[in-house]
């Protein structure tokens, strides 16, 4: 589903582009599955400014998302494909068969009408829920659970699409779309198919006032500051003073690794994001 773009009747119209949402059916959400969303504005609990360029936006409502898709033997019916303004992917309202309704992360080919359901009698098809180690090698997943019913960790954004490449007993292998290979418990749950709205990373913002409705403030660059302000301050002429780039506090920015080590979880990766590097480094 390509993008649109706008006449250039003023130069922030002139590159933007515009999503066209064929997809959706809905404008208006389920009242009951919404609650209201604060904003921090990169604050933490102290009231100091531990993110920097946040604040202001427009003002959302929060969609609650059935991430742990536990709901075995209930078959659901696709109501509506609604948009999230909280995350990339369409969401999709289901009405089960009991009356329950809930919101759930919509696959690409996922239509109004569909019947989707979750648990073992699952089929392997776009929307349906189950353990990896039910679904045969190289089904293409998403929302994929890390720790079997906490509810999807991997695999949430637009497009997203997770292949499952291997079963050896009580683990499976999945491949991220980083070209990350990692393995993760068999009766962790996962939705069958790829993601809606792969179109977004394609999206060109165009002006700086469609930043500021995401709640995203002017960053000012460290070689227009003065030298008590950033490293990369002073001097007659704006350049990156010495060698490698830095953050504001001297660490240093392009390829510097900020994941810590021994965590836990490293075990299970069985080839890094970068080809050829091996597990653990």
């Amino acid at each position: 589903m390509p993008n649109r773009k706008t006449k250039p009747t003023s130069p922030g119209r002139r590159f933007a582009t515009y999503p066209l949402r064929e997809q959706l059916t809905a404008s208006e959400p389920e009242k009951k599955l919404t609650e209201g969303l604060r904003k921090s504005g990169g604050r933490n609990a102290n009231g100091r400014v531990t993110a920097r360029h946040r604040g202001g936006g427009a003002k959302r409502r929060y969609r609650k998302i059935d991430f742990k898709r536990r709901k075995d033997g209930v078959p659901a019916k696709v109501a509506t494909i609604e948009y999230d303004p909280n995350r990339s992917c369409y969401i999709a309202l289901l009405h089960y068969a009991d009356g329950y309704k809930d919101y759930i992360l919509a696959p690409s080919q996922l239509a109004v009408g569909d019947e989707v359901k979750s648990g073992p009698e699952a089929d392997v098809k776009p929307g349906h829920a189950m353990e990896l180690g039910q679904m045969p090698t190289g089904t293409i997943v998403h929302n994929v659970e890390l720790v079997a019913g906490q509810g999807g960790k991997l695999g949430r954004a637009a497009g997203t699409a997770i292949q499952l490449v291997a079963k050896e007993g009580e683990m499976v292998t999945l491949r991220l779309p980083s070209s990350e290979m990692r393995m993760v418990r068999a009766e962790c749950r996962a939705t069958v198919g790829t993601l809606s709205n792969a179109e977004h990373q394609n999206l060109k913002i165009g002006k700086a006032g469609r930043n500021r409705h995401k709640g995203k403030r002017p960053q000012t660059r460290g070689v227009a500051m003065n030298p008590v302000d950033h490293p990369h301050g002073g001097g007659e002429a704006h350049h990156t003073p010495g060698g490698h780039p830095v953050t504001p506090w001297g660490k240093p920015t392009l390829g510097y690794r900020t994941r810590k080590k021994g965590k836990q979880s490293d075990r299970y990766i069985v080839r890094g994001r970068r080809r050829g590097k091996k597990k653990g480094r």
